[in-house]
């Protein structure tokens, strides 16, 4: 499920059809069903019983990892200069498309770290360790 994770830019619509998918799964391994009375799945049960990361979390972290690591690999290999490129020609039109950097970006700033040079944060474990595990650890809405 989780192949090639690292590459991928997500959407706030995919990463809820992704939330949607694993609790579907997960109600399935547990054997949840719906409360009769509410309606409601018993996700407070399902929390409890799951005790690993959420997929979406799983997916930002392995981003933060890979990302460290092509940004210490150097200029001279061709996925740094793909990491940094601008795509040349047009976009279709409306709401621009989010890159991959974009999506760095965004957890930088979620985890509190939005204002700083994140490719010179990465040239050193020590400084980039800090926000690629806090990124693991807030809540996905």
């Amino acid at each position: 499920m989780l192949y090639g994770c690292e590459t991928w830019s997500l959407t706030l619509r995919e990463e809820r059809r992704l939330r949607v998918f694993e609790n579907r799964v997960l109600r399935r391994i547990f054997g949840l069903r719906r409360n009769e009375v509410t309606g409601e799945w018993h996700s407070v049960e399902l929390n409890d019983l799951y005790c690993s990361p959420f997929i979406v979390r799983v997916i930002k972290s392995r981003r933060m990892k890979w990302d460290g690591h092509i940004t210490r690999v150097g200029e001279g290999r061709g996925v740094y200069r793909v990491l940094l490129s601008k795509p040349e020609g047009k976009r279709q039109l409306g709401r621009a498309r989010c890159r991959w950097w974009d999506n760095i970006q965004m957890d930088l700033h979620k985890v509190g770290c939005g204002g700083t040079d994140w490719i010179e944060l990465t040239q050193e474990r020590a400084r980039w360790r800090p926000p690629m595990n806090a990124v693991i650890n807030f809540q996905v809405s």
